[in-house]
């Protein structure tokens, strides 16, 4: 199985990307909003076809990037019936299924943090997605959003905490680095739902948290009952439209080199070899090409015009990629590096002329 632990710093929220290897379909649980792009850009890396994406609750610290997701791959939202959130694809009970080739993962109603948690596991039960129910060391809180603590005692003791000791636990949320556990640490150590803990110390300890509501609460809970759809007004993440610009995994954009040839009147291209090096290889350059070495880059930054595309180009992508980054930090509003560079242009059969 192809798997990858993503993570989003500002809501502190995990999001999950497993595959099959063979067929390539992939399923991504607990998406964000904000970081569409970039989970957009390991899909298309990884060469998979996304089939659906997951929630495990309707979450109130962030908003999910379902809609999204669907809208650029045309895969399936699929998000608990009990969760009441509009506009899905597919309404997820207890015990349903949801399969990606041969990865298969099986839902288990874990009520209590809120009415339509959902823990997804492993059909070999080697993994588990906890979402908010059970995290590590800890528990998703219980005093808004229908939560009762209660029931939450209940579902992860009898839903999750049953699994066999080895089964590795994925939360959708860590606030201290913690990346994972398993069945066996939190029986062992967790303070509120380990063994030993009884009903009355789990609802008490939750009764007495004192936590304030989550920031983006107010915002996050109507949208992810629409699954994530943007509002009118909202801003989405989004990708130039001065061409075929893409956003790498890395967070570098990249443009399109057959389109830069047929479009080379209308580009700027910044060629930031160092001067020693073209000299001494005879590589050759793009014609007419802006010759400005990276390490001089920030201090000759007013010899780039900003009116129009500016792409930017060496011999293998590398260095050009930072140069890129650069220029976009510096308020480049269409900039792009030439992925693969001078060698993949001149691999396409694309003119080169030698500097002079």
């Amino acid at each position: 199985m192809i798997f990858r632990q993503l993570f989003d710093s500002e809501s502190w929220t995990f999001t999950y990307l497993l595959a099959d290897p063979d067929s390539r379909e992939a399923l991504l649980i607990d998406t964000v909003f904000e970081k569409h792009l970039r989970d957009l850009a390991l899909v298309r890396e990884l060469d998979l076809e996304l089939k659906y994406t997951l929630d495990t609750h309707v979450h109130a610290d962030h908003v999910t990037g379902a809609w999204l997701m669907r809208g650029a791959t045309g895969c399936r939202i699929a998000v608990a019936a009990a969760s009441g959130a509009e506009g899905a694809d597919v309404y997820i009970e207890d015990g349903d299924e949801i399969g990606v080739g041969t990865v298969r993962v099986r839902a288990r109603a874990t009520p209590g943090h809120t009415d339509g948690c959902m823990t997804y596991v492993l059909a070999d039960e080697s993994m588990a997605f906890t979402g908010d129910a059970l995290l590590i060391r800890g528990a998703g809180r219980t005093d808004f959003q229908a939560g009762d603590a209660r029931r939450l005692f209940h579902s992860v003791r009898d839903r999750i905490l049953s699994l066999p000791d080895d089964c590795v636990l994925y939360p959708a949320h860590d606030y201290s680095g913690r990346t994972s556990t398993t069945v066996a640490e939190e029986r062992a150590h967790n303070p509120r739902l380990g063994d030993g803990k009884r009903e009355e110390d789990f609802v008490g300890y939750m009764e007495n948290l004192g936590l304030p509501h989550p920031k983006k609460m107010q915002a996050a809970v109507p949208a992810n009952l629409q699954c994530g759809r943007p509002g009118e007004g909202d801003e989405t993440p989004a990708l130039p439209d001065w061409g075929p610009v893409i956003r790498t995994f890395a967070g570098v954009l990249e443009v399109d080199p057959e389109w830069v040839h047929s479009h080379r009147e209308d580009v700027v291209v910044i060629d930031v070899r160092e001067q020693e090096e073209i000299d001494a290889t005879p590589l050759g350059c793009i014609s007419g090409s802006l010759m400005i070495p990276l390490s001089k880059l920030r201090d000759r930054m007013d010899e780039v015009p900003k009116d129009g595309p500016v792409v930017t180009i060496c011999p293998a992508g590398a260095r050009s990629a930072q140069a890129a980054l650069i220029l976009e930090q510096a308020g480049y509003p269409k900039v792009a590096n030439l992925p693969g560079g001078l060698f993949r242009w001149q691999a396409l059969g694309f003119p080169v002329v030698q500097p002079g």
